[in-house]
């Protein structure tokens, strides 16, 4: 019997829930009766509350989240509607903050804020026994992580081989980023070493090898940190295709954890830095204070003489920082030599206190989630929504690392091939003066956004290639990688100088690093007016067809 349904919709199928696993692993006597079921964002409401009810549950309760929350109203609803008896809970973080403005919540029979993993099992346990509480919010309070069991066990085989295995070491941030809920924990607590280990162990027994801390500050406890990357280098030997990722505070990287991470191979490990902002004033307005020297000499340091894979963090629209901030700081990561520089939009999460600037610095956000920031006083709407798109481009295009010697010439810079005809086109050469009496000069030559005088900006020239392929394609988005190719690749020959052969030659090169065959480039974009008639053609085509078989067997 399934009393007990735990669902989410995941961001994608290889997001598995490790706040569900953890819910379940706590249900004590009730664990029989309770199981777990993961959807995604890309099925219909209609499609979750059937799956749920298939189970014929007493109570369910769903994980909800900024990606989520608007589809997790909608099952709600249809549960409430198909199956009135049913005791509905929600938690997560987007249901623990600012209850009162989200109307729909006064629907639910119970809301749990914060951390649930105790306050979830207690609440079913007092429904099946007919005690029901009579307060519908109830505040989870911050579980005992030295008796809270372990939820690596319900990880199955399939999650193992195919999803992102979600782990974690310690929970909470010492650090006060107005734009994170983290910044709400009034401290961090940290997991027993030697059981998490153990459980590390086991999955590794049953073939685990990637393994993704959600730690805030992996190296906050370095003691720790040393222990759990000695245990990770006492077994690299027999598992060489062993992959950690870890979150680190950038300008924290001593002797001790250099030694240690050295000893990695090269592709093991792989470091998210939140940077946000290189500006020191932007960093202290939102408090995300940090030594940008440390910062950049410790970002050398493992660019340099250890094999980690750099994953960056930076953020459009913080108070006080425009368009040409945010330029500069990316070109300056570029520089740094990481392999990535995830560029995300601010977002006004309930409950974070980035919301009070919002007066000061003319920041409007989008109404309902995800609550991203549509303009600031420094950047207006049209220009925020180029930026979205070139967040976007950035990251298909570059962060993904399919384009090096291409990417690499599109920023003006030694293409990643051994090729004396590659030179890369010199860069546009603005007009200050002409800059200097015209600052809305910005807005329409985005060469103007050098950050080094000395060469070629990668954020002006991606950005400039973000606004083509929009006005070539209609959408920056969901473009298969050969399709993507044929773009850059139009976009170099129109742009920079390139003629079809010496672009071939960069995408061989590109293609054959990742073991795959180069697509033929030549095929020439379509417009979207092209791409219009050609699929009410094949419409029409079809539609024809199937009426010519309704005939041929009346």
């Amino acid at each position: 019997m399934t009393a007990i349904i735990l669902a989410t919709l995941n961001a994608k199928y290889i997001h598995a829930s490790l706040g569900l696993r953890y819910l379940a692993a706590n249900m004590g006597p009730l664990a029989d009766q309770t199981a777990v079921l993961e959807f995604t964002i890309d099925q219909r409401p209609l499609a979750v509350a059937e799956a749920i009810l298939a189970q014929d549950p007493s109570i369910v309760g769903l994980g909800v989240y900024i990606w989520n929350v608007e589809l997790s109203r909608q099952v709600f609803e249809l549960l409430r509607c198909l199956a009135p008896e049913l005791t509905l809970v929600v938690g997560g973080p987007e249901v623990s903050h600012e209850l009162d403005d989200q109307a729909w919540l006064g629907e639910l029979d119970y809301v749990i804020t914060g951390e649930a993993d105790e306050a979830f099992p207690t609440l079913c346990a007092r429904v099946l026994g007919g005690r029901r509480p009579l307060q519908r919010v109830i505040a989870g309070g911050l579980p005992d992580l030295e008796t809270l069991r372990l939820p690596y066990p319900l990880y199955e085989t399939a999650d193992l081989g195919r999803r992102m295995l979600y782990v974690e070491a310690s929970r909470g941030c010492p650090y006060r980023c107005e734009f994170c809920l983290s910044s709400l924990d009034k401290k961090v607590r940290a997991f027993p070493l030697e059981p998490l280990l153990e459980a590390f162990d086991a999955l590794m027994v049953r073939g685990a090898r990637n393994f993704k801390f959600v730690d805030r500050t992996f190296n906050l406890d370095l003691r720790r940190s040393a222990a759990i990357l000695e245990y990770f280098l006492a077994r690299i030997g027999d598992h060489p295709d062993l992959f950690l990722h870890f979150e680190m505070v950038p300008d924290r990287l001593p002797d001790g954890l250099r030694a240690l991470i050295t000893r990695f191979p090269a592709g093991a490990l792989q470091f998210e830095i939140g940077i946000q902002s290189l500006d020191p004033e932007v960093g202290a307005r939102i408090q995300r204070r940090q030594d940008l020297g440390r910062t950049f000499e410790n970002l050398r340091f493992l660019r340099e003489e250890t094999g980690a894979h750099l994953h960056t963090d930076l953020i459009i629209g913080l108070p006080g920082e425009g368009l040409e901030g945010f330029a500069a700081g990316l070109d300056r990561l570029i520089d740094a030599g990481v392999q990535e520089v995830q560029v995300g939009v601010l977002k006004r999460l309930r409950g974070t206190p980035i919301a009070r600037h919002a007066e000061a610095f003319g920041m409007v956000f989008e109404p309902r989630p995800p609550n991203a920031i549509l303009r600031s006083e420094l950047i207006d709407f049209a220009t925020m929504q180029r930026l979205k798109r070139f967040a976007q481009v950035w990251d298909t295009f570059w962060n993904r690392g399919q384009f090096p010697s291409a990417m690499a010439h599109l920023f003006g810079r030694d293409p990643a091939v051994s090729d004396p005809a590659l030179e890369p086109a010199p860069a546009p050469e603005p007009d200050p003066a002409a800059l200097e009496s015209d600052p809305a000069a910005l807005e329409s030559d985005p060469t103007a956004l050098e950050s080094d005088p000395t060469g070629p900006s990668p954020f002006a020239r991606t950005l400039a290639f973000s606004d083509w392929l929009f006005a070539t394609a209609g959408r920056v988005y969901s473009i298969a990688l050969p399709k993507r190719a044929r773009y850059l690749a139009a976009y170099l020959v129109e742009h920079h100088g390139l003629n079809r052969e010496q672009a071939q030659v960069l995408f061989d090169a590109d293609f054959e690093r990742a073991g795959r065959s180069a697509p033929t480039l030549w095929i020439e974009p379509r417009s979207r007016a092209d791409a219009r008639t050609q699929t009410q053609t094949q419409a029409g085509a079809s539609l024809r067809a199937r009426q010519t078989e309704h005939l041929r067997h009346a």
